[in-house]
């Protein structure tokens, strides 16, 4: 099975340029979670979460308004092309530990994103032999990975001063 078969293929987006309280009204507006960034090219630079966005929020005494994606989002896009087999996709969420992957083109463009509920509503829960179906097991074995326990960073007390 491809990502194309799957993914969701009108995706919410937003330019680094945008501020953060337009970026959490997309999120809203859409229900989601996550928002590629894209340049003014359509190419996928970056992206920013609902998490993301209440961490900055929370730490740097700033209004939603005052602060644009570019100065919150993760640097670099992990991204999967629409033509990748998914259980590729699922070991790249899985390395990165992410939940969802912008889906973009050969030139970089956004063509749409693969979520693990797109996973988990395509999975044969019946099957049991690897063929084209994802079966339960890819799955579970996927988001183990994603949540596996990690502890937090500890900020040093000099860099905490």
């Amino acid at each position: 099975m491809k990502v194309g078969d799957i993914m969701t293929r009108t995706p919410a987006s937003c330019a680094p340029e945008t501020n953060l309280a337009a970026a959490v009204e997309i999120l809203w507006n859409r229900n989601c979670g996550i928002l590629p960034v894209v340049d003014s090219h359509g190419q996928v630079v970056s992206v920013i979460t609902d998490r993301d966005i209440c961490i900055a929020l929370g730490t740097r005494n700033r209004l939603a308004g005052e602060l644009t994606v570019g100065d919150v989002a993760t640097q670099r896009a992990i991204c999967c092309r629409a033509d990748e087999d998914v259980r590729s996709a699922l070991a790249e969420m899985a390395e990165a530990k992410v939940r969802r992957l912008p889906v973009v083109d050969a030139d970089g463009k956004l063509e749409g994103l693969l979520s693990m509920d797109d996973v988990v509503d395509r999975t044969d829960l019946k099957a049991t032999v690897k063929g084209n179906e994802l079966t339960s097991e890819d799955v579970v074995s996927t988001l183990k990975r994603l949540y596996a326990a990690q502890l937090p960073r500890r900020i040093s007390k000099a860099a905490a001063a």
